[in-house]
């Protein structure tokens, strides 16, 4: 064989290799989409946190998501609960409990969750004792305080005469939200954009 014959068909076979780690890289990439978001404070919580913050990053895993949410800038070593929302704000509609989230001596935390947190995110009741809804898409987060007395002794509540308590935790006897995806339309929440 000629040795440009040769050196044309190496040169094929890696450009062939390269297109291939291409397309596995692309398919890679692909199977890996998601989106990262910020999440923002809740009403009155800036005044009391200035520096309260929230990001959100949900990476596709086939069936489901892993979502990972990154907080600082909260009261140190407290507890909050992470809630996926129909609306960022009150009423809140639709809501579904999450998970805990438990903040270090510094004032930061983090969780990670794997559900179903993208576009077909939804909840329906067809019927029973307490209710019947349509779907119902749930697009938002929201993080609340879990304990009441906390956002109450930090001045989050002022002009209150006691700590407001909220059904945001497995206990039902929550505190006030801290974060929120109130950043986005109430009817575009971030989770839609996860497809």
């Amino acid at each position: 064989m000629p040795f440009s014959s040769l050196r044309s068909g190496r040169i094929l076979t890696a450009a062939v290799a390269l297109v291939g780690a291409a397309l596995l890289s692309h398919a890679v990439s692909a199977q890996q989409s998601g989106a990262t978001f910020d999440m923002v404070p809740g009403a009155g919580i800036a005044s009391c946190l200035p520096n309260a913050h929230g990001h959100v990053s949900i990476r596709s895993e086939g069936v489901v998501e892993r979502m990972r949410i990154d907080v600082r800038g909260l009261p140190a070593n407290a507890q909050f609960d992470l809630f996926v929302t129909e609306l960022p704000n009150k009423p809140f509609g639709i809501a579904w409990y999450q998970s805990d989230l438990e903040t270090n001596s510094h004032g930061e935390g983090h969780v990670e969750v794997v559900g179903r947190f993208n576009v077909e995110t939804f909840s329906v009741s067809t019927g029973g004792p307490v209710t019947t809804f349509p779907p119902t898409h749930m697009y938002h987060l929201g993080l609340w305080f879990n304990d009441p007395q906390l956002p109450f002794d930090l001045g989050c509540e002022p002009g209150q005469a006691k700590p407001s308590v909220t059904p945001f935790n497995g206990e039902q006897h929550a505190g006030i939200q801290v974060l929120n995806t109130s950043n986005f339309p109430d009817n575009a929440g971030p989770l839609s954009l996860v497809k």
